[in-house]
């Protein structure tokens, strides 16, 4: 194995799970978090070297996901056709610790909100890392963060903690 594609799999090993499940706190859903994070790895593999050589290897994967989720939303291309019966999906898959209301309530958010507030407060960013990676200015991330928060607060209102009453 060359030793670039020896450190691409030692990253793969060590940051698949948090690429995913910060894919999933950015669209909701954790089949296509899995895309999401697949599509993320294999757009890192083909610029590797370019992102080994960047300031911050986490940094450059959460970018490249950021692009990725924005690129995703945009309109339906050519051949794509909605079909009008969804298939049968199983329940949502929920990982141990993670806040099952929390995550519920994040999925209410609209998705520049939800944005800002996961790249913020999960992938721990910075106010200047945020506006970078969603392309906006510092103001734009701020306000955002403080509206997605009230959001959050409003929507877990009266949600009893664990072992606890509301």
């Amino acid at each position: 194995m060359k030793d670039k594609d020896a450190a691409f799999v030692e990253f793969v090993r060590a940051k698949h799970r948090h690429v995913r499940r910060t894919a999933f706190l950015l669209c909701g859903d954790w089949h296509l978090a899995e895309d999401l994070a697949q599509a993320t790895l294999l757009k890192l593999y083909r610029s590797w070297s370019r992102a080994q050589r960047a300031d911050s290897v986490d940094a450059y994967w959460r970018k490249v996901l950021v692009r990725t989720v924005i690129d995703h939303r945009r309109p339906m291309k050519r051949g794509e056709k909605p079909v009008a019966e969804l298939p049968d999906l199983p329940d949502v898959e929920v990982e141990p610790g993670h806040g099952v209301d929390v995550q519920r309530a994040l999925a209410t958010l609209p998705p520049g909100q939800r944005a800002a507030v996961v790249l913020r407060y999960w992938e721990d960013q910075s106010v200047t890392q945020t506006a970078k990676l969603l392309k906006c200015s510092e103001g734009t991330v701020k306000s955002q963060c403080a509206r997605g928060l009230a959001a959050l607060r409003r929507e877990l209102e009266g949600v009893p903690a664990k072992g606890g009453v509301a």
